[in-house]
């Protein structure tokens, strides 16, 4: 009786699952927040930052046990105390959004850091207006 052929076999570990088996990395709260921007010396929510508060609660909505940090940021201009109670009132801007549109207040809390924390060095409009923000963190 002749003997069966013999089929190579891949090691197990070097077996990849298909795409739509692999686990996926769930986003941290840095990465599935999208952080929102003001205009200069204003804390009222633009247009384009009230969608972008919309398509957060989503993902706060779906990850009810999270826990956020609203940080309220400033560009460079004006004192240290003006623009630490500006980044306060943009933080609170945010927050008071989201509760109104159905997150629990308990699961929210702001700081402000004034112009300290900018997340572009440059002294221009191009770096000012992404400095002026509210942006989200994991609050633990």
């Amino acid at each position: 009786m002749p003997k069966p052929p013999v089929i190579p076999v891949e090691p197990l570990e070097k077996v990849k699952a298909p795409e739509s088996v692999r686990p996926t990395k769930e986003p941290t709260v840095e990465e599935a927040l999208r952080s929102v921007y003001f205009d200069y010396d204003s804390a009222v929510l633009r247009e384009d930052a009230r969608k972008t508060l919309d398509e957060n609660i989503n993902w706060l909505k779906a990850n009810p046990n999270v826990r956020v940090q609203i940080e309220g940021h400033c560009d460079e201009r004006g004192t240290e105390e003006y623009n630490l109670a500006l980044g306060e009132r943009r933080a609170n801007a945010a927050k008071q959004y989201l509760i109104k549109n159905g997150i629990d207040a308990s699961r929210l809390f702001t700081i402000s850091y004034g112009e300290s924390r900018p997340v572009d060095p440059g002294h221009d409009e191009g770096a000012w207006s992404k400095n002026r923000r509210a942006q989200f963190a994991r609050y633990d």
